[in-house]
């Protein structure tokens, strides 16, 4: 609707045309929450321009880029007092993503533009001088969030509007430039063309297919803990000396994990919304993230935040993994940092200026050296590591940190015979249906509970899934006393135990269950 205006006598008997406020709606996101943004231009009698409600300078910059934009398609920059506001005026804005919705406020509030709806779409954009829209961030969880609120439509960059393509409760517009935006709000002309609709299945960037197991010689106790890991969503970390095939192990983890679940996918798809990753594709994630941090990475772009409240690796890992080559060379500090993640699957970061909180449920695959030479253990008896430079190298992952790793796995360098021999190897697709059955029973089990595998239950849910008899019960308590297993440990190997058993297509857990779960905790020796 074009903005109200009133009339007013002054004191000379002149008549005073004072215009009243014209909005519309724009939006930020605060970690995956999103707010709405209501953007307010006055324009009345006076000179000059300003721009209110905590903008930042990126904000504040895109004044310049507004009026030359709305002037290099004919129209004229009001010679009038401008005042925009961006409320709520507590949130800090930031970046240039609201630039179109103060272009077409102010072009409103100036009666250059006539709307028909103004206030009924939620829109999105950068503008270029030339008036072209440029890509933004947060799509999708935007488009989610106005269809919640109850907005008519999205009007979002050509570049992004396609991630929120399978958001189908609200219209989305996709536009290249300010005529196409004002064609939409003045709904004269038919804009049908400019709608996101599904034409296919999501666009994907040209990647080189994963590893195979059948690539991967021998390393059967290796391969065994890896299908256990992905079946349970449980940690997992490779302990072995240079060669003897980890990284490449961990580089098949993608080959055998279920695609995600339509929840699963949307949640991901909503963080690499929010990080910019997606931009150009098409429709959510189906498939899991694999991500993999070389180990000078920092605390920040690990865990998350920044100046611009960006996901860190940890979160655009979610429902996927997240693979530490080399553990032991990371910062102990930013390792210790993992602790809270991998035991709640979230991460809040606070600030002085904001708080925020990511998902971050994602399975830990690490690998590393088992002493500073790497030969530690190795049948060519090459290590000269003394035992203080071993156990101080081992040390590097504290003991909180390893309770949190479910499954600790030695592996030994592959033999002449398997590595020259023409033995066919299981491959990724036999071992994934193996993983696919195993996930949908757990599926079927945390139905009504909110998390999708063994590794994610509560104290609540052990007590309930994961009940043994006495014999077993007796063997655990030996097992306890003896290794000194902290009270995580015993639950981590309850859960273990769980997957296994769910891999047989077992109802409940036995001692073999239970003593192959054990054999996965060899790292709690050393202690």
């Amino acid at each position: 609707m074009p903005p109200a205006s009133l009339s007013l006598l002054s004191p000379r008997g002149i008549v005073l045309q004072i215009k009243m406020l014209c909005k519309t709606y724009s939006a930020t996101c605060i970690g995956l929450s999103v707010v709405t943004i209501t953007v307010e231009v006055d324009v009345s009698n006076g000179i000059g321009i300003m721009i209110v409600g905590l903008p930042d300078n990126a904000v504040r910059e895109s004044l310049t880029r507004v009026l030359t934009a709305i002037r290099s398609y004919g129209f004229r920059i009001p010679g009038k007092k401008i005042v925009i506001n961006l409320a709520p005026a507590d949130i800090k804005k930031s970046g240039s993503a609201y630039d179109l919705a103060i272009a077409m406020t102010l072009l409103c509030a100036s009666e250059q533009v006539e709307a028909q709806d103004l206030d009924g779409y939620l829109m999105m954009g950068e503008l270029a001088l030339d008036g072209s829209i440029r890509p933004v961030t947060g799509t999708l969880p935007i488009a989610d969030h106005a269809a919640g609120k109850g907005f008519k439509g999205c009007i979002f960059p050509a570049d992004s509007a396609p991630e929120a393509v399978d958001i189908d409760t609200i219209d989305k517009y996709a536009v290249s430039n300010l005529a196409d935006v004002i064609s939409i709000i003045q709904g004269k002309t038919d804009v049908s063309h400019l709608k996101v609709i599904r034409k296919g299945v999501r666009e994907t960037a040209e990647s080189l297919p994963p590893a195979d197991f059948a690539d991967v010689k021998g390393q059967y106790l290796a391969k065994r803990g890896l299908e256990i890991a992905a079946a349970g969503g449980h940690n997992i970390i490779l302990i072995g000396s240079p060669g003897c095939g980890k990284s490449l192990m961990a580089s098949c983890m993608p080959s055998i994990l279920p695609p995600m679940t339509r929840e699963e996918s949307i949640e991901t798809s909503k963080i690499y919304s929010i990080s910019g990753e997606t931009i150009g594709f098409y429709g959510l994630m189906k498939e899991r993230p694999f991500r993999s941090p070389h180990n000078s990475a920092s605390k920040v772009s690990l865990l998350g935040g920044g100046h611009d409240i960006s996901p860190g690796e940890i979160s655009l890992a979610h429902n996927g993994v997240l693979y530490l080559d080399e553990i032991a060379q990371f910062s102990k500090l930013t390792l210790d940092m993992l602790r809270q993640p991998l035991e709640d699957g979230r991460i809040t970061i606070s600030r002085a200026r904001y708080k925020a909180e990511f998902p971050c449920s994602f399975m830990l695959v690490a690998s590393m050296n088992p002493c500073p030479c790497g030969y530690y253990g190795d049948k060519s008896n090459r290590c000269n590591c003394s035992q203080a430079m071993i156990n101080n190298y081992l040390s590097r992952l504290s003991g909180p940190l390893i309770d949190r790793i479910d499954m600790h796995v030695y592996v030994e360098r592959v033999s002449p015979e398997n590595l020259t021999g023409d033995r066919k190897e299981e491959s990724s697709g036999d071992i994934a249906r193996r993983v696919m059955r195993a996930r949908q029973i757990q599926q079927e089990r945390f139905k009504d509970e909110a998390i999708f595998t063994n590794a994610r239950m509560t104290a609540s849910l052990i007590s309930r899934y994961c009940r043994i008899d006495s014999a077993e019960r007796i063997f655990l308590t030996n097992l306890i006393d003896r290794l000194q297993l902290s009270a995580r440990a015993y639950s981590r190997i309850l859960k273990l135990a769980r997957t296994i058993a769910d891999l047989e297509g077992k109802e409940s857990i036995d001692y073999t269950d239970i003593s192959e779960a054990v054999q996965f905790r060899s790292l709690d020796r050393l202690k």
